[in-house]
């Protein structure tokens, strides 16, 4: 700003406007002179994410196809609740993960999203909270597309946007990162002393069984995991959860919660059972209704709190796995 003949104080409204008020384009700040707009405009550019295609369950949840400036495309979701209103972000275009149950997984990773983009996505689910709710948003999971901890620096930074007082002032127990489980980027998490909630994709007991169905475990097996996830902890007193989708006939027998439980007795975690939701790519099931419940009983009667999350947004492809841009 003084480079241009401005005053100093000038960039500080700049900035509100920017990460404070999610202003767009110049013309939108009204307490700059109608020159300095012109400056503005001549000088630099905004890239923010646009909307490119929106779906509506019968839920109520809300998917969201996001294009970036250069033309890539990303999706959200707004998950609506009787008293909580959570968008789910993603971290990347694509994946390069290959997680066998999840339509992500299948595509290419381009390229990771800039804090501004993940800033952008919440900036614009908690708009339709407000048009369709009339709530703001409660919660942030970045649990969309991509892996968060493979764009570490960007997701940092853009929930460093999110939580800040001169940012969004959001509450960072209110957002959580899950991870298929980069165990030298969860000790990274401890290190940095991080205030948000972590959550790992477990979904399976056995090295032999995560392998198959995430090849990311042959490079972080769970000794590896368990010991990152315990530095973690120790470094933060965070809260930990397993997310475990429950297959039919893989992962889902006593002996799997035996093991479970054996797991949570190692590590501080409560476990989060995700219902599996069918992608073309794949062949799996989801567990039936009575063996979902023995699993749940059997980790209850040991002193696990295990919570089952509900499906939203399954006939827009919305749901935990779904989403490749459809």
């Amino acid at each position: 700003m003084v480079a241009m003949g401005e005053k100093p104080f000038r960039a500080k409204q700049v900035y509100e406007w920017l990460w404070q008020k999610a202003a767009w384009d110049f013309d939108s700040m009204t307490n700059l002179s109608k020159e300095l707009r012109a400056k503005l405009r001549a000088q630099f550019v905004l890239q923010p994410l646009t909307i490119d295609m929106e779906q509506r369950s019968s839920d109520g949840t809300v998917k969201v196809r996001f294009k970036t400036h250069d033309g890539h495309m990303v999706e959200g979701v707004l998950i609506p609740t009787e008293n909580r209103w959570t968008a789910c972000v993603s971290s990347q275009v694509g994946c390069s993960l290959n997680c066998k149950f999840c339509a992500t997984g299948y595509l290419k990773r381009q390229r990771n999203l800039r804090p501004d983009e993940i800033f952008d996505q919440v900036i614009l689910l908690n708009q339709l909270a407000e048009k369709y709710y009339e709530s703001h948003l409660s919660n942030i999971v970045f649990m969309g597309m991509g892996e968060p901890l493979l764009n570490y620096k960007n997701v940092l930074a853009g929930i460093d946007r999110l939580t800040a007082e001169d940012g969004l002032n959001m509450s960072p127990k209110r957002i959580t990162v899950s991870t298929a489980g980069i165990a030298k980027m969860i000790r990274k998490l401890g290190e940095d002393q991080v205030k948000f909630n972590l959550a790992l994709s477990l979904h399976a007991t056995t090295d032999q069984q995560r392998n198959e169905l995430m090849p990311i475990n042959e490079q972080n097996n769970l000794e590896v995991l368990v010991d990152a996830l315990n530095d973690f902890y120790r470094n933060t007193k965070g809260r930990i959860t397993f997310e475990y989708i429950l297959f039919d006939g893989i992962n889902e027998s006593i002996d799997d919660a035996k093991r479970l439980v054996d797991l949570c007795r190692r590590v501080p975690a409560k476990i989060n059972i995700i219902e599996y939701n069918p992608i073309a790519e794949a062949t799996f099931s989801k567990s039936k209704h009575m063996q979902r419940d023995r699993f749940i009983t059997y980790l209850e009667d040991h002193g696990v709190t295990a919570t089952v999350r509900k499906s939203r947004g399954k006939d827009i492809d919305a749901a935990c796995g779904q989403l490749a841009n459809k």
